[in-house]
């Protein structure tokens, strides 16, 4: 149970949660920030142009998008599956990304997750970024200046990876549905040895739900880099989360948490994990496994009790 949710209250826990390293916000919610705010100030077309759907601003945002993505799935995978700079060192799974399963595109599981991740994500992701900065451009959804409240301003855009975690686990949870299941989701479960670029790898549909998190803005007061945070951290993070590798070893002694155990059994096992432990919806609705063998015989008995009542 993260500290910010546990009871008796541990203040002391919790500000160790929020400003610790590794924490909620160091080092990687801080370097996503700063991702965004390098955008908002560099790469973003402003505002004002925004009042029609033209191509060429949407454009700009399209390569703006895809270029990123690139960069940082390509550097993931760059250093930890093309050079190996850690070898096996840390690795959930001892094999590599398959070259030679027809399941996949072309056989190929990193050129399907590429292609999926770029042709769809980057598309859906870039449209609704789009459809946003023209609410703003004709003031169709609330505007707040980071200079008239800057508290507010900050507190929203820290709380915005909390709300990303809301979102998912509900999201994900529905694409499990069976229907949805087989629609769609089946393409991003396809990975079971996960990388980098598994991580927005999924079908249209499940794109469309994944990045609806942007819709928030639509109700909550907000600043456009709020909204290009919200994007970017859906867009980036799957690329951490799915990395396969626990730490990132940096120097001979020094190494950072990489990628989500948590999520790598959700790959392994399916019906487990669709959330994150920083908010454990999975605890309390009974999806948790935490990779020990008492977890999974729970899981499994769990299984078929629900499968015995069916029968019946």
């Amino acid at each position: 149970m993260p500290p910010l949710f546990a009871w008796p209250p541990r203040p002391v826990a919790v500000l160790r949660w929020l400003f610790g390293f590794p924490g909620y916000l160091w080092p990687w919610t801080a370097l996503y920030i700063l991702i965004a705010v390098g955008t908002w100030l560099f790469l973003q077309p402003e505002i004002a142009r925004c009042t029609e759907f033209e191509i060429n601003w949407i454009a700009q945002l399209y390569v703006r998008n895809l270029v990123m993505l690139v960069l940082i799935a390509g550097a993931w995978h760059l250093r930890l599956y093309t050079l190996k700079a850690q070898g096996l060192q840390y690795k959930y799974d001892a094999a590599w990304p398959s070259i030679a399963n027809r399941k996949f595109l072309w056989g190929h599981q990193l050129w399907d997750n590429v292609f999926w991740s770029c042709a769809s994500g980057v598309t859906v992701w870039t449209t609704y970024e789009a459809l946003m900065f023209w609410a703003y451009a004709n003031e169709l959804i609330p505007y707040v200046d980071w200079r008239e409240d800057p508290l507010y301003f900050t507190l929203l855009l820290i709380a915005i990876p909390l709300w990303r975690l809301f979102h998912f686990y509900w999201v994900h949870r529905l694409t499990h549905w069976k229907p949805l299941y087989r629609a769609a989701h089946y393409l991003h479960h396809k990975n079971i040895n996960v990388g980098p670029w598994s991580g927005l790898a999924m079908h249209p549909i499940e794109h469309l739900l994944y990045f609806s998190c942007i819709l928030i803005h639509w109700i909550i007061p907000s600043h456009p880099l709020h909204v290009i945070f919200n994007a970017q951290h859906a867009a980036f993070t799957p690329a951490q989360g799915h990395v396969g590798f626990d730490q990132l070893v940096l120097t001979s002694s020094g190494k950072i948490p990489a990628a989500s155990y948590f999520h790598q059994l959700h790959h392994r096992y399916f019906e487990c994990n669709y959330g994150e432990t920083d908010i454990p919806f999975d605890l309390w609705f009974g999806t948790y496994h935490d990779g020990s063998p008492e977890s999974h015989h729970a899981m499994r008995e769990k299984r078929r009790s629900i499968h015995s009542i069916q029968e019946d």
